[in-house]
C-alpha cells in the first residue's frame, strides 16, 4: 500500500501554476442578435454622451463644468457650491444601491452593458475587427513571421487606438476646464502641468486597459468581481446554460434526431466560448468572470436556429428556474433595496428642488471682542459672506433684529452680488451699552433682496462690556 506524503506541495505547486499563468490571448467572436444589439446601442449611446457633453453650451457656458478651482460644479442651470456637497453625496449613494439593486434583480447588468470598461473595450475591438478581420483572421495574423503585412496592421491599429485615447484624455479634462479654451492651448501645447498629466495619464489609461488588459481588468482589478456573489441568490436573473437541455453534449448533422443519439441539445461546437470576451466556458456554470455580456446567449441562439432547435439553451434564467421551482421577484432585499433607493432619491430631487439660491455665512471678528466708539457706543465686528447661486444679479440690504436701537453700519446700503458669486463685506453693528442687558446677547442678522423675492436669516452673538 503506498501512500502519497506530500500532497499539500503538489497542491500548492497546482495552485500557484493557475494563479501565476501567463496570460492567454483571448480573441472573441464577433456575434449578432438581441442582446448585441442592445450591447452597440448603450455603447453608442454612452460614448456619444460623453465626448459631446462638454461641448453642449448653457446660458452661455459650458453645459457641465466641474469647476474645481472655484470649487463650483456646474450642471446646466444648476450649479453645486462646496456648501451643496450633501447631494453629490446622495447621488453616489443614490448610483450604489442602483448597483445593488439591479445586480440582486438581474446579475451584472451593469458590467455587461454599461461599465467604462466594457464600453471602451468594445470601442476597441471594433477598430480592430476593422483593421485585422474577424477572429480566425486576427489569430493567423498573430501566429504569422512579422513582415510588411503585419507590421502596417498593427502599426495601424494601434495609432487609431492612440489617437482615440488621446480624444478620450482630453474629453475626460474637458469637464473640469473650459473644453473651449483647452482644445487651441493643446494645439499650441501650451497646457498647463495638471491639464497635460491628465490628458496623458487618462489616455494611456484608456489605451492599456482597453486595448491590453480587457478582461484583466475585469478578473483581477475590478472589486465588483469578488463581491456580486454577496447580492445573488437563486433568484437572480443569471446567464446560465441548461445542462438539462443541452447534455450530454455531442456534435451531429442537421438531419439527425439527438434523441436517438441519446444527446442533448448542445452541439459542442464551442461557439459560446469563442464569443465570450473573458473567454470562459458558460456551460461549466456561472463564473466571477461572466461580465453578463450576454454575447454567449447570441451565439448559441444563432446555432440552434441554424439546427432548427429551440433557443434558450444559454438564457438569462434564475437557479430556481432551472430546478423546475417558481422565481420570487419581490423578495426581501429586492424591497429593501427598492425601498431605500425610491426614499433616497426623492430625497436628492426634493432638496435640490426647494434649495434656497442664496445662502449667507456670518463670521465675527475674532481679533476683538467689542470696541468703544467715540460716543461711547458699542461696536462688533461681522464678516458677511452671501453666495448667490441663483442667474440674476441681486442687491441685499442688511438688518438686525433682536438688539435694541442697534445700527448697522455697512460701505453702501446695498450689497451688490453678481450670478454664481460670492460676495464677503464687513458690517459693523452698534449698540448703547445701556440697552444691553448681558454681555453676551443673541441677535438675528436679516439679508433681503431688492424685490423682495429672497429674505435670509441668521443668528449672531453681540459681545459687550464684562461688567454687564
Amino acid at each position: 500500500m503506498s501512500i502519497n506524503v506530500n500532497p499539500v506541495k503538489n497542491s500548492d505547486s497546482l495552485i500557484d501554476r493557475h494563479l501565476y499563468a501567463k496570460r492567454q490571448q483571448i480573441y472573441p467572436r464577433k456575434v449578432h442578435g438581441l442582446f448585441a444589439w442592445l450591447r452597440n446601442i448603450a455603447v453608442l449611446t454612452l460614448l456619444g454622451t460623453y465626448y459631446l457633453t462638454p461641448w453642449i453650451r448653457w446660458n452661455g457656458q459650458q453645459a457641465i463644468l466641474l469647476d474645481l478651482p472655484d470649487r463650483k460644479f456646474h450642471f446646466f442651470s444648476l450649479t453645486i457650491w462646496p456648501q451643496d456637497f450633501i447631494y453629490l453625496a446622495g447621488l453616489l449613494i443614490v448610483a450604489a444601491l442602483s448597483l445593488f439593486f439591479f445586480t440582486a434583480l438581474a446579475g451584472r447588468l451593469w458590467c455587461g452593458y454599461a461599465c467604462p470598461q466594457t464600453v471602451w473595450t468594445e470601442a476597441f475591438m471594433w477598430i480592430e475587427r476593422r483593421i485585422e478581420g474577424n477572429r480566425n483572421s486576427r489569430i493567423k495574423l498573430d501566429a504569422m513571421p512579422w513582415n510588411t503585412k503585419k507590421i502596417l496592421k498593427k502599426f495601424l491599429k494601434h495609432s487609431i487606438w492612440l489617437i482615440f485615447s488621446l480624444w478620450t484624455g482630453f474629453t475626460f479634462v474637458g469637464f473640469f476646464t473650459p473644453v473651449l479654451e483647452l482644445a487651441p492651448k493643446l494645439m499650441a501645447l501650451k497646457t498647463g502641468p495638471w491639464e497635460s498629466f491628465w490628458v496623458i495619464f487618462y489616455s494611456f489609461a484608456t489605451y492599456g486597459n482597453a486595448g491590453w488588459m480587457r478582461e484583466q481588468v475585469c478578473t483581477y482589478m475590478c472589486p465588483y468581481a469578488r463581491f456580486q456573489s454577496a447580492m445573488f441568490d437563486r433568484n437572480t436573473l443569471v446567464i446560465s446554460f441548461d445542462k438539462a437541455r443541452g447534455g450530454p453534449r455531442g456534435p451531429r448533422s442537421r438531419a439527425i434526431n439527438p434523441a436517438s443519439k441519446n444527446l442533448g441539445d448542445c452541439i459542442d461546437c464551442t461557439l459560446c466560448v469563442q464569443a465570450c470576451p473573458t473567454g470562459i466556458d458558460i456551460r461549466d456554470g456561472l463564473q466571477y468572470q461572466c461580465i453578463g455580456c450576454a454575447a454567449c446567449i447570441d451565439a448559441c441562439n444563432g446555432v440552434m436556429k441554424k439546427m432548427g432547435y429551440p433557443t434558450g439553451l444559454v438564457r438569462y434564467t434564475t437557479e430556481k428556474s432551472l430546478e423546475g421551482e417558481k422565481t420570487k421577484i419581490i423578495r426581501p432585499r429586492i424591497v429593501v433595496y427598492g425601498v431605500l433607493l425610491v426614499f433616497l432619491f426623492l430625497g436628492v430631487v426634493i432638496g435640490i428642488a426647494t434649495r434656497s439660491p442664496v445662502s449667507v455665512d456670518v463670521i465675527r471678528d475674532r481679533n476683538s471682542l467689542y470696541r468703544e466708539t467715540n460716543n461711547k457706543m458699542v461696536e462688533n465686528v461681522y464678516t458677511l459672506k452671501i453666495i448667490n447661486k441663483g442667474l440674476n444679479h441681486t442687491y441685499f440690504s442688511v438688518s438686525a433684529i433682536g438688539l435694541e436701537k442697534a445700527e448697522v453700519l455697512q460701505e453702501d446700503r446695498y450689497i451688490s452680488v453678481s450670478k454664481g458669486e460670492v460676495r464677503s463685506t464687513v458690517i459693523r453693528v452698534r449698540a448703547d451699552p445701556d440697552t444691553l442687558k448681558k454681555r453676551v446677547s443673541e441677535f438675528i442678522f436679516v439679508v433681503e433682496s431688492d424685490d423682495l423675492r429672497y429674505r435670509l436669516s441668521k443668528s449672531a452673538r453681540f459681545i459687550g462690556p464684562s461688567d454687564l
